[in-house]
């Protein structure tokens, strides 16, 4: 190789980079394979249920080959200077672990509308723990971030359920919420 093949000055960099673009790829090519198995069969919106699970398969393979190309053709172009801590905030982790391990039990209890807005609520509070933002004891704060949460979760919830015609748990029989 000579010296202006940008393949042989590697900086340190370009390994690293390179092992998150073949993740990306294996992850696209897993989930292609995985979507062989599902059914093609159109359903009520003329697409079957593999539709979705090959979109996202192919834009995972062909991100993945970029990042690839990207890292071994000189790296990340125009990257900023990383930010933030040093070390990782782990309570900020703990939040948002939480907040997601919160709704995977309590989905069938509660509903998923609720749930949801709990894990919204507790991922934005460790979010915004990590990233030192002021104010996050404020009652304002969390009464923001649960009406967020439930305009967000609400119109998906409905989504699904009236639209597609896709059970999700509720809390009450009506279908509403």
């Amino acid at each position: 190789m000579s010296n202006n093949d940008p393949l042989s000055i590697e900086p340190p960099a370009i390994w690293p980079q390179t092992l998150v673009g073949v993740g990306v790829l294996v992850t696209g090519l897993a989930l292609a394979f995985g979507a062989i198995g599902i059914s093609s069969e159109a359903g009520y919106g003329g697409v079957g249920p593999n539709f979705l699970p090959w979109l996202v398969s192919i834009a995972l393979t062909v991100c993945g080959a970029w990042i690839v190309w990207e890292s071994r053709t000189g790296g990340f172009r125009e990257m900023d200077t990383p930010t933030g801590a040093p070390k990782a905030y782990w309570a900020g982790f703990v939040w948002v672990s939480a907040g997601l391990l919160l709704n995977a039990a309590l989905i069938t209890t509660i509903g998923f509308i609720l749930s949801c807005t709990l894990c919204y609520v507790l991922a934005v509070q460790g979010l915004r723990r990590a990233s030192g933002q002021g104010g996050v004891n404020s009652p304002r704060t969390w009464l923001v971030d649960l009406l967020t949460g439930a305009l967000i979760a609400a119109p998906v919830f409905w989504m699904f359920t009236k639209f597609l015609a896709i059970n999700l748990p509720g809390l009450t029989s009506t279908g509403w919420i």
